[in-house]
């Protein structure tokens, strides 16, 4: 009898389980005795539920902190730690390898192809060099684009495993009231709503077998709206890569953004006015020099607010989408470039911060003047709200897609941000779906 491998899987509530589900589920000759959870706080100390887990882990199998590492490792006598989380430095990478190395365990990242699920409908896939380059708005304007051409478009969102793993093992969102069938945090929330404004659904979950099948039923294409820096779960037909200029240092220093940057076929430097010329252009030299294939589009995300006399002088706090200025990396993103745009006064929220706002301070001290949407769990709402309740400005400037102000309670007027592509140069997104359908045509009802 072969003996079988003890594994950990390092996960961030996502790619882990698809990296379970894909490679290690059905496989006799691998026992995973645990996940670790990094990145997102609140999803640890919880199990991967049997019904997920298969007939081989009757009794689920525990997600912990990824601090306990090494405790499990020796513990479990584990024989190999896989990475499967993204949005992350090499410097973080390779962390975790010699942590695991010196624990005793060998360590191992499953390649693309291993995990990736073929569909036989045509399908294009929005990754990044990093969280925050601006992919969920080329998947939007790539919605648009299939819509104009008499065809459905359906868009599968990276997973956010978060809270009840069984509940969200396939999430559909088509209309607003699907809204309310799913216990979804801000996050969620925030890929979500754009697509509905779109009448266009949306697809994620945990078990993503069951997500691609609903999703060829939905849609004569299908768009991947990557999450975080990560590469496909669905084999793509066209690859595209988002690149933010204004942290070239994330195309050759983060994984597995430079993963994303070698095997797409399209990159779309965005954001170009804001960056300015030189950056764009050593944005353009590296990635070049990683894949010299590469086509390159630059182009700008647009940003525009819904009341803008709100903000235009008046004292202003900005809440950011989470993961941007967080793990992302980006001090600040949409919310204070449009408050910068209108002449507003941005009041620092660091000084009146509470419980999860204020510790997240101290975890990404990277963070400029804007508040970090967290709102995980019903306490990171209240914490959220409380924070918010207590700078002293005129308006909150919410730049989160999340129509957050159903959220919370706010005790200020509020404005939304919302932003869109414009490519400046090279490929549009109508050759690119052109492209797209040449390759792999939708045959004729």
């Amino acid at each position: 009898m072969v003996q079988r491998k003890r594994v950990v899987i390092l996960g961030a509530g996502g790619r882990d389980f698809h990296v379970f589900n894909t490679v290690f589920r059905d496989d006799p000759s691998y026992e995973v005795v645990a996940f670790t959870a990094a990145q997102i706080p609140g999803i640890e100390w919880r199990r991967y539920p049997p019904s997920l887990a298969g007939h081989r882990y009757p009794d689920g199998i525990p997600i912990v902190p990824e601090k306990l590492l090494e405790k499990i490792i020796k513990e479990h006598h584990v024989d190999e730690v896989v990475l499967a989380y993204s949005d992350l430095l090499y410097s973080d990478v390779g962390h975790l390898l010699s942590r695991a190395l010196a624990a005793g365990a060998s360590f191992r990242v499953i390649s693309p192809r291993e995990t990736m699920l073929v569909s036989y409908k045509p399908v294009a896939a929005v990754t990044a060099v990093k969280t925050g380059a601006g992919k969920s708005t080329v998947s939007r304007a790539l919605v648009r684009e299939v819509k104009l051409r008499g065809l459905e478009p359906v868009v599968v969102r990276h997973p956010m495993a978060y809270g009840n793993l069984e509940a969200k093992k396939l999430i559909v969102i088509q209309v607003e009231d699907d809204l309310a069938r799913y216990p979804l945090t801000v996050e969620e929330r925030e890929e979500f709503e754009p697509y509905l404004e779109l009448e266009t659904p949306v697809l994620a979950g945990v078990d993503y077998g069951l997500v691609l099948r609903e999703a060829e039923k939905l849609g004569d294409v299908i768009i991947w709206d990557g999450g975080n820096n990560d590469w496909p779960f669905i084999k793509p037909d066209l690859w595209i890569v988002v690149v933010d200029p204004l942290r070239p240092e994330t195309i050759d220093g983060s994984f597995p953004g430079e993963v994303n940057v070698r095997m797409a076929e399209v990159a779309i430097i965005t954001k170009a006015s804001v960056a300015g010329g030189q950056r764009v252009e050593e944005a353009r030299k590296k990635l070049l020099s990683l894949n010299p294939r590469l086509e390159i589009a630059v182009a700008d995300l647009e940003v525009r607010v819904d009341k803008p006399d709100l903000i235009q002088g008046r004292r202003v706090v900005i809440v950011e989408d989470s993961p941007t200025v967080t793990h992302g990396g980006a001090p600040y993103a949409a919310g204070y470039v449009a408050a910068k745009k209108y002449g507003a006064e941005i009041v620092d929220p660091k000084p009146y911060a509470v419980g999860t706002i204020k510790k997240m301070y101290e975890e990404y001290p990277h963070m400029g003047p804007v508040v970090p949407s967290t709102g995980y769990t019903e306490q990171q709402l209240r914490d959220l709200e409380e924070t918010l309740k207590r700078v002293p400005a005129e308006t909150v400037v919410i730049a989160t897609p999340a129509r957050l102000e159903k959220m919370i309670e706010l005790n200020k007027p509020y404005v939304r941000v919302s932003y869109e592509l414009k490519i400046l140069e090279g490929p549009t997104v109508k050759d690119l779906v052109d492209r797209l359908l040449e390759r792999h045509p939708v045959p004729e009802a």
